[in-house]
Parts: structure tokens; C-alpha cells; sequence
């Protein structure tokens, strides 16, 4: 559906000028949930203003099925744009918000009230299409703002952080519907955030972004499990990086102990840095034996649904690994300053490009 062609954007010139997107390349598939991911001023709102239309490129090229779009103006684009402040017309009702666009195309009457009760239902807003969108709460406000953009039917709608305004229960509700939306609908979703959470839980695919570079694209599950450069191990969820020696698919632990390893390609074998993430990790308390490593528990913290325990390895390396609670699981969690033994899941050592 859409395919960015070695994209740059320089802002300004001469000594002033930034540049915020570097040469960057990524396909996005019809119908996909896409999710560009990354910390503020990575360069990803960028990148979604440049299919939008409302930025050209600096040098490469966005196509949209194919035809190069990059130099037509933005109501000539079959693209659609959710932004992060809703920009509702708070004096019109519900049904009004929804009916504006299509208005302002031209459609007919009949056709702008069949698709204003088709989106209505989408969105579950029957009831609600008389109200004024001032007097409904920010999460009616953002799927008013959802059968809005819908309502023409573009082939790409383009969502910039339209969740950061919700509270965090509404947030995770929120994610759930517009997965549902993006599903019933078909339609290719291109969103952007800066929350792991809402890319893992939303996303076909995601791409990791940082310093105006995309630094990987996958699953949810590869991004998370098998990152391949540090950045992107540490941006999404908790992390450990230890040193260790590499030889083949092997990696051997600074701290002891030999494991099969996950291998990006590029990376040489030698001294490199390993990921394990803490829920990989199991600790019981005594003395090490074959596999396991050697341990003192420096804190252990309760946090409802799991503990997390902060260890102090042979080497000087500290280790966090996280357990899940069971009713009877306080009686194999050591205590702070207990001896302890660390064994690590088969598979859970990924090999970083540092």
C-alpha cells in the first residue's frame, strides 16, 4: 500500500538546518496495523506528515499503491489523519463532526446520512449523535474523531498519538477498539507513538525508530524477543545487557555459564553484549549448580502480580529478574542479602549490535 523510497527531511539551511528523517525505506502492506515507535524527536511524526502531504521530502519519494504521491497536495491524497487534539467543532453535534468532511466533498445528502449511521454504529455512538461533542468525555471525543476521518473511506488513515490524552484505564480500552476498527474496517492504519505497550499490544508490525533512522521493523513478538541492536532492546520493555564472549551461535557469560544465542547478522564473533529479559530469569536461594549462576539478592520488590528481584552477579553485573506470584510463591523468593542461584529460559540470549 505504501512504500517510502530512501525518505530525508531537512528542516531550514546553512548552518540551521536539521535534519530530522535520514534516508529512510520502509514498506507498509494493505490492510496492515502499522506502528512507527520511538522516543520524542525521533523523527516519526515526521514521517507521518510526509505521507500525509503536509510536508514534501527533502530527496526520496512516498507512493501510495504504486503511484509516486509525494509532491500532491493533501486533499488530493486518499489519506486521512487523526490528530492528537481531536480538533472537533465543539458546536456541532456528534453526527455533524462526522457528516463535515463528506460535506466539504461534496457528496449527496442521502449518501452523507447512510455513512454518517454507518460510522456511528462502528464506533458505537448511536445514542450519543445529537450531542454536542463539548458536552461528551475525551474518549467519546476520540472515536467521534475516528468515524470522522473513516467516513470518506481512504485507503490509509494516519493516527498521531491520538491516545496520549486519556487516562490510563480508557487508553487500554482504546487500544482494543481501534484494533477492532482497523479490522472491521480494512483499512491500512499508520500510527504513531512513543508507548511500547500501546505498539505491542496493537501492532501487525512495528518499526523501532530513533535519531531520524529506522532502526528495525517486525512483529511485536521479533521486536520484543529478538531485537537486534541495543537501543531497541532497551526502548521496549525491561532489559539486561551483560557481557559475554561469542563463538558461533554460543555465547559464553562474562558471569559463567554457556547458552545458544539468537545472532543478528553483521555481528562478529568476540566480546559482545547480550539481552535477557528479567521474566527469563529464575532464582531460587542456596548455592549454584551446573548452569546456574551465582547470585547475591539485593532487593526484592512485591508489585501485585509479580516480584522483581535485583541481583548483584560474580562479576559486579547487576541482574533483575521477575517472577510471577502465585498464593504459596513467597516461600521460593529469597530475601535481601540471601546467597541465590539464577537460571536462564532455554533461548532467552539475544546478541546486540552495540
Amino acid at each position: 500500500m505504501i512504500q517510502i523510497e530512501n525518505a530525508t527531511k531537512t528542516f531550514g539551511q546553512g548552518d540551521s538546518a536539521f535534519t530530522a528523517l535520514r534516508d529512510v525505506s520502509v514498506d507498509i502492506a494493505a490492510n496492515e496495523f502499522f506502528t512507527l515507535l520511538g522516543p520524542s524527536g525521533c523523527g516519526k511524526t515526521t514521517l507521518l506528515r510526509l505521507i500525509a502531504g503536509f510536508e514534501p521530502p527533502t530527496k526520496g519519494a512516498i507512493l501510495l499503491s504504486g503511484s509516486d504521491i509525494s509532491r500532491l497536495p493533501p486533499n488530493q491524497r486518499p489519506v486521512n489523519t487523526v490528530f492528537q487534539n481531536y480538533a472537533l467543532f465543539p458546536h456541532m453535534s456528534v453526527a455533524q463532526n462526522i457528516a463535515f468532511g463528506l460535506e466539504m466533498l461534496g457528496k449527496p445528502k442521502a449518501e452523507i446520512a447512510k455513512t454518517v449511521d454507518e460510522m456511528l454504529r462502528l464506533v458505537r455512538m448511536e445514542e450519543l449523535k445529537d450531542r454536542r461533542t463539548s458536552e461528551i468525555s475525551g474518549g467519546q471525543q476520540q472515536r467521534v474523531a475516528l468515524a470522522r476521518a473513516l467516513a470518506p473511506h481512504p485507503q490509509v488513515l494516519l493516527l498521531d498519538e491520538p491516545l496520549s490524552a486519556l487516562d490510563l484505564k480508557l487508553r487500554k480500552e482504546m487500544q482494543i477498539e481501534l484494533k477492532r476498527l482497523q479490522s472491521e474496517t480494512g483499512i491500512t492504519f499508520v500510527f504513531v507513538t512513543h508507548d511500547q505497550e500501546e505498539a505491542l499490544t496493537m501492532s501487525d508490525r512495528v518499526a523501532v525508530m530513533n535519531a531520524g533512522r529506522i532502526l528495525q521493523v517486525g512483529s511485536p513478538r521479533d521486536i520484543y524477543e529478538r531485537p537486534s541492536e541495543r537501543f531497541v532492546a532497551n526502548f521496549i520493555g525491561e532489559s539486561n545487557f551483560l557481557d559475554a564472549e561469542r563463538i558461533g551461535g554460543d555465547v559464553t557469560l562474562a558471569a559463567g555459564g554457556s547458552f545458544a544465542a539468537a545472532v543478528p547478522e553483521g555481528v562478529p564473533e568476540g566480546k559482545v553484549s547480550v539481552l535477557i529479559r528479567p521474566e527469563h530469569i529464575r532464582v531460587r536461594g542456596g548455592q549454584p549448580e551446573a548452569g546456574e549462576l551465582s547470585a547475591k539478592v539485593e532487593t526484592v520488590v512485591y508489585s501485585g502480580d509479580a516480584t522483581t528481584l535485583h541481583l548483584r552477579l560474580a562479576t559486579g553485573e547487576v541482574l533483575k529478574a521477575r517472577m510471577a506470584n502465585a498464593p504459596d510463591s513467597d516461600a521460593a523468593v529469597p530475601a535481601e542479602g540471601q546467597d541465590a542461584a539464577v537460571s536462564i529460559a532455554p533461548g532467552a540470549v539475544t546478541v546486540l549490535r552495540d
